[in-house]
Order: C-alpha cells, then sequence, then structure tokens
C-alpha cells in the first residue's frame, strides 16, 4: 500500500461507522429506505446503467454502500472496493438488513487482485468524489479498464475539476490554481459535520485534483473509448458546474 493511501486509510476509519449511524441510519432504517425505492437512491446514476439483474458490478471506493446496496437490490452482482473498514462494516449490515448479497474488498484500490478481478466486470462504477484520493489518475484508470470485461463500461462521476478554483460545493477544501499540481493534505469529506473537538483530532487526507483534459486523456490513454461526459450543476448554485459523469467502454 502507497504511503499516501495509509495516510487515508487512517482518516477513513476514524468514527466513520458512528458517522454513518448518524448522518444515513441505523442500518435496518438505511435498508428499509434502499428496498422502498431503490431506483431513487441512485439518483441520477440509475440513468447510466442499461440493466441490473446478473450485472458484475465495481464499486470503486464504494463508502458505506449507499449506492451498491441499491444495485444489489435491483438484481446486479456488487463489489465495493473501499479502504476503510468502517466503511465495510456498516455496508454488510445495511446489505444484511436488506437481506442481500454484498461482496466488500477492503483495500488499495491501487493494488485490486487482478489476478482474481480482471477482465471480471460488465461495469465499473464510482461517484461522490473518488479521483483526488489517487495520485497517479494515469495508473488508476488503467486499474478501471483492466477490470472490465471486453465490452463493459465504466461510469465515474466526480467533482467538477472547477472546484479546484473555487469551493463550489461548500466541501471547505483549500482553492488553487486550476493546472496546479499541487499535492496538499486536506480534511476528509464529512470532518466539517463533526464537533469542532473531534474535527481538531481527526487524521487529514491527502489529495491531488485534476483538470478536465487529465481526466479525460488518462479515460482515453488507458483505453477506453470515451462515449460521454456529462456536466451537472453544483447542489450549492444550479448557474455553476460542481460534477461531471464519464462514460467510457472498454472494447
Amino acid at each position: 500500500m502507497v504511503d499516501y493511501s495509509v495516510q487515508n486509510k487512517k482518516a477513513w476509519e476514524y468514527n466513520a461507522y458512528e458517522f454513518w449511524v448518524k448522518q444515513s441510519g441505523a442500518p435496518a432504517d438505511r435498508a428499509k429506505r434502499d428496498l422502498e425505492n431503490p431506483v431513487g437512491m441512485l439518483k441520477r446514476y440509475s440513468d447510466y446503467f442499461d440493466a441490473y439483474s446478473g450485472v458484475k458490478v465495481a464499486n470503486i471506493c464504494g463508502s458505506c454502500g449507499k449506492k451498491a446496496v441499491p444495485l444489489a437490490v435491483l438484481g446486479a452482482e456488487v463489489t465495493v472496493f473501499d479502504i476503510s473498514e468502517d466503511n465495510k462494516k456498516y455496508a454488510l449490515e445495511v446489505a444484511a438488513a436488506a437481506q442481500v448479497a454484498l461482496n466488500f474488498e477492503v483495500c488499495d484500490v491501487l493494488e485490486i487482485d487482478r489476478a482474481r478481478y480482471g477482465n471480471y466486470f460488465d461495469v465499473v462504477f464510482m461517484e461522490g468524489g473518488v479521483l483526488h484520493y489517487f495520485h497517479d489518475i494515469d495508473a488508476f484508470m488503467e486499474i478501471m479498464f483492466s477490470l472490465l470485461k471486453k465490452g463493459g463500461k465504466m461510469i465515474c462521476s466526480d467533482f467538477h475539476p472547477f472546484t479546484k478554483i473555487a469551493d463550489i460545493l461548500k466541501l471547505e477544501q483549500p482553492a488553487m490554481g486550476y493546472f496546479s499540481t499541487e499535492v496538499f493534505e486536506g480534511e476528509m469529506a464529512h470532518a466539517r459535520f463533526f464537533d469542532e473537538s473531534i474535527r481538531q483530532q481527526m487524521p487529514r487526507c491527502s489529495y491531488r485534483k485534476y483538470t478536465v483534459s487529465e481526466i479525460i486523456n488518462a479515460v482515453i490513454a488507458s483505453g477506453f473509448t470515451l462515449r460521454r461526459f456529462d456536466e451537472h450543476p453544483a447542489w450549492t448554485n444550479e448557474k455553476i458546474p460542481g460534477e461531471f459523469t464519464i462514460v467510457a467502454d472498454a472494447y
């Protein structure tokens, strides 16, 4: 595991289970909502799936299973790859309450067992701010490509690169020049929801943010055929972009 992944793991295992219970409810309560409206729980991402039943999905940095469990409810065969044991605990408890199968691999995504999972999945899916946890986007995209069967596709949704130059999404992360290649330390995603006394004690993550061209070129260079690049309004201001989604095929 690379050094910065060790650092990020410490951050994502600090009170994470307690946070998900507070934020999303007890596992049984979360499971009830997933069962009642799994497509709704997927939000806009449901538009990018052609089918669910029997589809093998790799949910990259799938966190607490907030999208993995609804996908499983809809019939997908989901494997979550995430660095946090706390995330796994919550996700598997939600899956058990929803009575669906969920495979959860706790690992550095850059060290996924490709002897086991290479050319295995129909869909590689990620959302909610993933790319900035990896310092080498070319290596990351090469791994994503290797996980897919021929004809599979990647659905990559993330924070818009405009968030480099301004705190558009109110995540309380520092702004920098758009073309900066700086690696920097910052708070983990949900630190701002904790009391200040706890917040000051929380381990910090190591980030590298990318430009639009860096992301698209990494997708193409890894072997993908780019199908779509959609931009989505920020939840804080619908007049400016806050997120994007890339759909790319592995031929």
